[in-house]
């Protein structure tokens, strides 16, 4: 019986390792049949090519007739898709007949490819009579505009190197063309010709034929010939064996330097025969192949850029995407980075409230009721009570707890960099706190902080939406009435939604987190009259785990557990005056701040789903900022308060605009304020008894529309 067992788990175990396996060959997606010339039955569907964004698509369709014959029907069909690279959404825009034009001995004999520059404004067709014509398009890759004078010069004849034109393909910049065919004594030879171009995708001068690269041992045939984005790697299209061959290069773009890396058999996949073009999305994670028969395969990847098993290289410098992906990993760095410190300001902003108040009995600088639609912050908040009219002397201070509350909203930007995407930032955030006085210039309190980070990536849609909680205690001692030593230790959780988009795929994944951080901070106060200048030290310290995690969707990324250690020192000092009117008192206040951050660089580890192959890359974290504040506290007799900080912080690549506000208003027994946060609305709510009516006012505000939505209601309400 044991013996039965372990070999049923042998042959488990057997089963998963080829599954497995087989999960790095390229799977079909979907297949859609496209457009060919129906004048004849022997036409054979050959080009295919996309635009610069995926969302066009051009295929052609030709009968391989001898020179100047009049049974022409080369067409080149351009289609629309309402989703990029998604071939299931594509639909006939419009058809252009290229084998019509005339000349001696000029007319089309195939449109075998079709590709284009860079902006869109010039498309190239390879025709199979040994020519490579240029068009002129006025409206960028609509080829309803487009027009040659081919019959007068324009276009390279490949006589001398190609009999029989099958493909044509460009380096980035258009300094290099690529021919393929079935060489120059029409004896259907795998080979591929280089050219140089002395001016970038002009052919019809300053053409120079370089060289010539035998791949018959290779190939029967080579139909298409295409590379990865930056020329390092090279696939081949051979219709006679059906089969796509690809190949490494060791310097970008020379054919002179290739090695094959592996074959990918077309004949495994059921109605796919006689492929011949290939092509890729922007970032390597889907392949596009049509066969003669008119249909086109859309494949997904299970790593950018290769078609076989074992050749992975770093996704992120496989594609302009791979910047998406270290600007990705940075923004999770900075963030956990940033949340130690957004939960930290407030609790600064709070001790350096109490110390412009400290002879003041009313410590309470809110007196809002929060709402949160979120059921964990609900919860705590509730068990927080709305602040009641402070004792009237500093002698009873000592037995009860003061409540505030402080919200902020940060916008910030990170420029882009040689490596990686530029960064939007919003952050929002709300914390509630209530500390103890017990004397005059002590005391220590908790803070709880509610924040979202969200973080824009580069421009095609890669997003980070981070949600954070944080607990924290903290305390000020004096030294004497003019010295202070500050001190904040806590602890936090972080939620991170991960979106990552590139070349028309998505994918998913969600990261969880731990951190605990800490701050310390010295200050010295120096008074003359009303005006009080206090420089201070700090520092501020934070250690955060972020768990693994794995993408869903095409060419999907594993990452390991990630540590981030940071350490900041700064320096600087803060100004506040005292201005008092007859009715308010108005404190205004200011500060700059200069931080050397000494955190260590923080490694992030990652593979391709697929594989197991790991790659690593180190994050630096160490910088110099400068933060500049400026903001003011407005006191009235009746009792509204208002405390608000501007603040702007600058980094060697990187700046933030942060507004933190906190207001309050010491109630009559008879009045009670709410405000609700509920995702991107705010409202405020004013109740008021009165001979025992209440009096309701209620306003409402989204925060981020384009068309603000807010309205007000009056309500009279009697309860019998």
């Amino acid at each position: 019986m044991n013996r039965t067992i372990k070999i049923f788990y042998l042959i488990l175990l057997f089963l998963s390792t080829f599954h497995f396996k087989s999960i790095a060959e390229p799977t079909v997606v979907r297949s859609k049949a496209v457009e060919q010339v129906t004048i004849a039955t022997d036409y054979n569907n050959m080009a295919l090519t996309f635009n610069n964004d995926g969302t066009k698509m051009y295929t052609s369709s030709t009968k391989a007739v001898a020179p100047k014959s009049t049974a022409k029907g080369d067409k080149v069909y351009e289609y629309d898709l309402t989703t990029a690279y998604n071939i299931s959404t594509a639909t006939l825009r419009t058809s252009l007949d290229v084998g019509t034009y005339t000349g001696s001995a000029t007319e089309m004999h195939g449109a075998m490819q079709v590709v284009f520059n860079n902006d869109g404004t010039k498309m190239f067709i390879a025709d199979h009579h040994k020519t490579i014509i240029e068009w002129t398009l006025t409206t960028p890759y609509d080829i309803d505009t487009a027009s040659t004078t081919y019959n007068v010069g324009q276009g390279y004849d490949t006589n001398l190197q190609e009999k029989r034109v099958t493909s044509v393909a460009f380096n980035n910049d258009g300094t290099k063309m690529f021919v393929t065919g079935n060489g120059k004594d029409n004896s259907n030879v795998g080979e591929i010709n280089e050219y140089t171009l002395d001016t970038p995708f002009v052919i019809t001068s300053g053409v120079t034929h370089i060289n010539t690269e035998d791949l018959s041992s290779d190939h029967s045939y080579i139909d298409g010939i295409v590379f990865n984005y930056d020329g390092t790697k090279m696939y081949t299209t051979d219709s006679e064996d059906n089969i796509i061959n690809q190949y490494k290069l060791t310097t970008a773009f020379d054919v002179s330097t290739l090695s094959l890396e592996g074959t990918l058999e077309l004949s495994n996949y059921s109605g796919l025969g006689n492929a011949r073009e290939t092509a890729f999305n922007s970032d390597g994670s889907k392949m596009f192949v049509i066969d003669a028969d008119a249909e086109v395969y859309e494949f997904d990847l299970t790593c950018n850029w290769s078609i076989i098993d074992g050749a992975c290289d770093d996704p992120i410098t496989t594609s302009d995407e791979g910047k998406d992906i270290l600007s990705s990993i940075e923004s999770q760095t900075a963030t956990a980075k940033q949340i130690a410190i957004q939960a930290s300001t407030p609790v600064l902003n709070r001790m350096y409230w109490l110390r412009r108040h400290r002879t003041s009995d009313q410590l309470s600088n809110q007196n809002i009721k929060f709402n949160f639609p979120n059921k964990t912050i609900a919860s705590l908040a509730k068990v927080i009570p709305i602040s009641e009219k402070s004792n009237n002397t500093l002698n009873k201070l000592s037995d009860s707890w003061s409540f505030w509350s402080e919200g902020s909203v940060s916008f910030g930007k990170t420029g882009d960099t040689s490596s990686s995407s530029s960064k939007k930032i919003n952050t929002k955030g709300i914390t509630l706190g209530m500390d103890k006085k017990i004397s005059k210039n002590k005391l220590y309190g908790y803070a709880l902080r509610f924040g979202n980070d969200d973080v824009d990536v580069g421009t095609s849609g890669t997003n980070l939406d981070t949600e954070s909680f944080s607990l924290s205690l903290y305390g000020t001692f004096s030294h004497n009435d003019k010295k202070f030593t500050e001190g904040i230790l806590g602890i936090s959780t972080l939620k991170t939604d991960h979106l990552r988009k590139g070349g028309g795929s998505t994918r998913t994944g969600e990261r969880d987190g731990a951190q605990i951080f800490g701050s310390l901070n010295y200050l010295s106060t120096y008074k003359k009259e009303n005006f009080d200048i206090t420089p201070n030290l700090r520092i501020d310290l934070s250690y955060t785990e972020l768990s693994k995690y794995r993408e869903k969707g095409p060419a999907a990324l594993v990452y390991k557990t990630q540590t981030i250690e940071t350490g900041m020192i700064s320096t600087g000092f803060t100004i506040s005056d005292i201005l008092n009117f007859n009715t308010f008192t108005f404190k205004p206040n200011g500060g700059l701040e200069i931080g050397v951050d000494f955190s260590p660089s923080s490694d992030a580890t990652y593979r391709y789903l697929s594989e197991t192959t790991e790659y690593t890359k180190s994050i630096d974290q160490d910088s110099k900022n400068l933060i500049a504040n400026i903001g003011f506290d407005l006191i009235t007799d009746n009792g509204f308060s208002i405390m608000t900080i501007y603040e702007r912080n600058q980094s060697d690549n990187a700046h933030s605009d942060t507004l933190y506000i906190g207001f309050g208003y010491i109630r009559s027994d008879n009045d009670e304020y709410a405000m609700s946060l509920d995702n991107d609305n705010a409202s405020l709510t004013y109740n008021k008894n009165l001979n025992g009516f209440d009096i309701r006012v209620n306003s409402n505000y989204n925060l981020i529309s384009s068309i603000p939505d807010y309205g007000a209601t009056i309500e009279l309400v009697s309860t019998f």
